[in-house]
This record gives structure tokens, sequence and C-alpha cells, in this order.
């Protein structure tokens, strides 16, 4: 008998510090477990759709294993019960990748979907969570949606919740209940992997991809998920779909404090698979966030492959993807601090080309509008039509099925991709935990260089004794965004100092992070002298790295004599 449950209304009083940032509601977990603090925001969540599309809904809900995941996944279930919703769809254990849950959106129509994950940030109890907010596309919710929601979030007075509800989360099936009002409530606990497989296997040719991976000449791969969801997804895909051994897969079981360690795929977290790599008996290496949306590629001695030389890689193998030769390429999109490796792409194959402001939802609109069909930034996230968020187990079976197409190693393939294209030597500076007030600072000398005009014209000098560069600046800018298809406009995106030869430094205030503030700096040159390929990047680079440095003056306002992390 189904059991039948009351709708209670709870008295409630607004949190100041609500507000989504451009990835959700991202703070310390001790902050989430306040009284009434996850019930308010979960209820603005429900209040922002409108009460025609709420009734009866389906949304989907899981996460990426952290600790509060599965509290915050009971609190959903009991507000979204006494709210009107229908259904909810939840991944077993309440795990969900972020691609998963863009995937499963879309091919159950869903009104939305509701992700559990702070992405790269470390978890655990002392770390961080979050909820962010996907609608009916799959993509995360637009700036006019999370305004709505932060709005909802100042005058909230109330919640309504059902708080006899209590989901099974290990047992795959559907769980039903009577609410009082005489609705039908019920969470079908699914497969984490299932769906988002049956997607992958219309995205590539596993067939294929199984016989290379089994073949004579099969190359040695190893795919790190850092504790972090990929862990089934690798195991069901990799190993159990594609065939590869279970030793190619490290840290693969997903953890709450994803084993102590910063979930983030760049070359300081993910120094075990570097290590590997190094040895030299791996021919491809990847390794993934806390989520699944970022992605490191490596190759055979460690060889890293940077996010934007990925993308641009990716582009110009569209081909050997069986997706896009069913739906032919229609454009590429990449962030603006992303390095302009995949333009040359673009323009080389006549494809548009667009330039959009960090976050993926900047890309959606242009994807709905089949404006483009990949895209990607240089924080290792690179995705594709197939879904409306970053994908990084996409990213890694698109690089085997060049792999399996070209018979080139990881490197020979971005040392022609070079020669062909020339190369745009490219680094990032995190500075991680600055304090706010100091990370203001930067940016305001920043922005009074722009106001002021004082850098126009000017020609900067760095590099060490004998080895010096001398650039000329062309422009500096406060990067603005017009979106084409909707007129939205979002100002202020990163502070670009450019110069004559098409170099650029460029600054942004990341949001990404629960404690202070993130500086990240982009230090970006493009060589086509192929002599110059073979160069270690930050070698080529340093010129310009003391510019940079020396034009925020980040040392000075932040007593930081280096950055938490170079990629």
């Amino acid at each position: 008998m189904m059991a039948s449950v009351k709708i209670k209304k709870v008295q409630s009083s607004p949190y100041d510090d609500q507000k989504p940032g451009s990835s959700g509601l991202r703070r310390k977990v001790e902050v989430f477990k306040q009284p009434n603090y996850t019930e308010n925001f979960i209820q603005c969540i429900f209040d922002s759709i409108p009460e025609e599309q709420r009734e009866g809904c389906v949304i989907i809900v899981g996460g990426d294993g952290r600790y509060y995941m599965k509290d915050a996944i009971q609190i959903i279930a009991r507000i979204a019960a006494a709210n009107g919703v229908g259904s909810l769809v939840v991944g077993q254990h309440g795990i969900f990748s972020t691609p998963a849950v863009s995937c499963i959106i879309r091919k159950r129509s869903a009104q939305a979907g509701i992700v559990l994950s702070a992405s790269h940030n470390p978890g655990g109890i002392s770390g961080d969570f979050g909820i962010k907010f996907n609608t009916a596309n799959g993509a995360p919710s637009p700036e006019s949606i999370t305004d709505h929601i932060f709005e909802l979030s100042k005058k909230i007075t109330s919640y309504n919740i059902c708080d006899k509800i209590t989901l099974d989360l290990k047992s795959i099936g559907k769980q039903e209940w009577m609410i009082e009002n005489g609705k039908k409530f019920s969470v079908e606990v699914v497969d984490s992997v299932s769906e988002y497989m049956e997607l992958m296997k219309e995205v590539f040719d596993f067939v294929k991809l199984k016989q290379f991976l089994t073949g004579e000449r099969a190359p040695q791969i190893i795919l790190n998920a850092m504790h972090g969801v990929t862990g089934p997804y690798i195991k069901r895909i990799f190993v159990d779909e594609l065939g590869a051994p279970e030793a190619s897969m490290i840290n693969n079981v997903p953890k709450e404090d994803f084993g102590g360690h910063h979930p983030d795929p760049n070359l300081t977290y993910a120094a075990d698979l570097v290590e590997i790599l190094k040895r030299g008996e791996h021919d491809l290496g990847a390794a993934f966030d806390g989520d699944g949306d970022r992605n490191m590629i490596l190759g055979k001695n460690g060889f890293f492959v940077t996010p934007s030389d990925s993308l641009a890689v990716i582009a110009s193998h569209m081909w050997c993807i069986p997706h896009f030769v069913k739906h032919p390429p229609t454009g590429v999109a990449r962030s603006m601090p992303t390095s302009a490796a995949v333009d040359k792409v673009a323009e080389r194959l006549g494809l548009n080309l667009y330039e959009v402001p960090t976050g993926w939802k900047f890309f959606g609109n242009l994807l709905d509008a089949n404006r483009i069909s990949l895209c990607g930034e240089e924080s290792f996230g690179t995705g594709s039509n197939h879904i409306r968020e970053k994908d990084g187990l996409w990213a890694c079976l698109a690089w085997l099925s060049i792999l399996a197409e070209r018979g080139l190693s990881v490197e020979e393939i971005v040392r022609e991709h070079w020669q062909n294209y020339g190369r745009n030597f490219y680094t990032r500076y995190d500075y991680e935990t600055v304090e706010t007030e100091a990370a203001n600072r930067v940016f305001k000398k920043l922005r009074d260089r722009i106001d002021d005009d004082s850098l126009v014209g000017k020609k900067l000098t760095g590099g060490v004794s004998g080895s010096e560069k001398t650039y000329e600046v062309r422009c500096v800018n406060d990067f603005y965004y017009e979106d084409p298809i909707d007129g939205s406009v979002a100002k202020q995106q990163g502070v670009r100092v450019c110069f004559i030869d098409g170099s650029r430094c460029v600054y942004r205030l990341s949001g990404t992070g629960s404690t202070g503030a993130t500086i990240r700096i982009y230090i970006e040159s493009y060589e086509s002298n192929p002599e110059t390929y073979s160069l270690d990047a930050q070698v080529v680079l340093r010129p310009l790295v003391d510019i940079a440095l020396n034009i925020s003056s980040i040392q000075e306002f932040t007593g930081r004599n280096a950055p938490s992390v170079i990629t």
C-alpha cells in the first residue's frame, strides 16, 4: 500500500548570502548544514519554476558523491513532494556525473535537474558543497534564472516539506507516496551509468574502439578518476564495454572527501598520473574532476596537452567521430581566456567562431540555436552538442577515436597540429584563496589602467638578462559579451591586455571557491616559427609572464611570491 504523507509549512527567514554564482550556490559544508539554509535555497529553486510547469513535472537529481550529498537529496525529495513535483529521477547511491544529469534531462524531457557538486573543489566534512540548477535543455541556468532565485531567497518566509519521506538510495526501482492533497509523488532510483553510456554509443563507434583497445597494437591507457564520480563510468564504459584492463583505472572509488585530495585534473593535483605517464609505459592518460565534467589529456612520457590545444585538435579531427559525420559541424566556440588555437581551425574549415565569457551556460544558447557543435574552455572543459555541459569522459573518448583513426601517438598528433596551424604558447597562473580585499585591489588597479589609457602604445620588456623580449600594447579592455541569440549582456568578464603581435595577458577573478577569491592570469603568445615548437612554454612565455605580473602588482597587493597552480 502506498504511504500517505502530509505537507508541513515551516516558518523560515532569509539568509543574506544565498546568491548563486555562475556554477550554482557553493559554500563550505558547514554553511549548508545551518538550520533552514539548504531548505530555503531548494524552496526558492522550486518557486522559480512557474506553477503550471512545476505541477507533475520530472526533476533529475544527483551528484558527485561528496560529503552531505545524500542528506541534500533527502531534503530535495521532501520539498519537491510538497511543491507539486511529480517525480524525481535519482542516481543509485545519489551518484550522477554532471554530464549524465544533462544527458538524462534531455533524454527524459525533464523540467530541470539539480546537481549536487562543487566540481573540482575539495570535499569532505570540512570541504565544499554546491547546488546547481540546470534547465530543461540540460544546461546550467542562465543569469536571469539564478538572479530570480536570489531575489526569492531574500524574502522567503517559509518552505513546504513532506518530512516523513525517506528515500532508499541503494535499491534501483520506483518508490511512491500519496501526498495528502491527493497527488502522487515518486522517486525512481536508476543505474547511474546506463543512460549516459547509451548516449556515448550513439556518439562514438564502440565496436571500432573496442577493437582498438583489445587488438595486437592496443595502446596502454591509464585513467584517473581522482576518487570522484567518474570511477563507475570508467569501469562500465572503458573496462566492461570497451575491454580495457582493470589496471587502466586508478583512484576509481568515489569518496566523500575524494581521498583527502583536490579533485582538479591539472598537472599539480593529478601529479600521480603525470608520474605514471613519465615512465613511458602508457600511451594515453586522462584525469577527471570530482563531478566528471573536466579532463586532462596526457601522452606517452608525460606529454601534456593543454586544454586549448585539446579543443583545437578535436576540432580539426571531428571527422573521426561518427556523431559529427552524421551531424556536420556548424561552428566552434571558446571562452574568452582560452587560447586562440581553435580559431585557426575554424577559419580553415569555414566554421562559425564565437568567443564567450567563462561559464558553460554561455555556450548553451549557441548550441541550442545550432550555431556551434563543439566548445571548450581553458579550465580543462571540453564538450559538444551531444549535451549541454562540458564532458570529461566524452573528451577522452574523442581522443581515443582520433588515435584509433590516425594511428599516431598523442604527441605526434599535437606536433602535427602545430606544423599545420602554428603553436599558441599558453599558460595559466592561479592564485587561490586570496584575501578578497587584496584581490579587489588588484582588479581596481587593472581597471584604472583601462580608464586612464596609460598602457596603450607602451613598450614593455620582460625576461632574464640575455633573453629579454619587448611587447607593444595595442589595447586594454574589460571583456564585454552580447549574446547573439537572446541579446543579453555580460560585462566585466575579465581584463585583457592585448599586444601588437597578437600576444595577450588576461586577468579574471574567479568565484569557484568558497574561501577568499581566486585570481587567474592567462598568458598567450602565438608562434608560427617551427623552430620554437619544441621549446618549453614556460621558457617561451617568461618575458610575458614578467610583464603580466608587473602590470597587476599582484605580489605587492597579495603578498604571494608564486601562484598556487601553474598549468
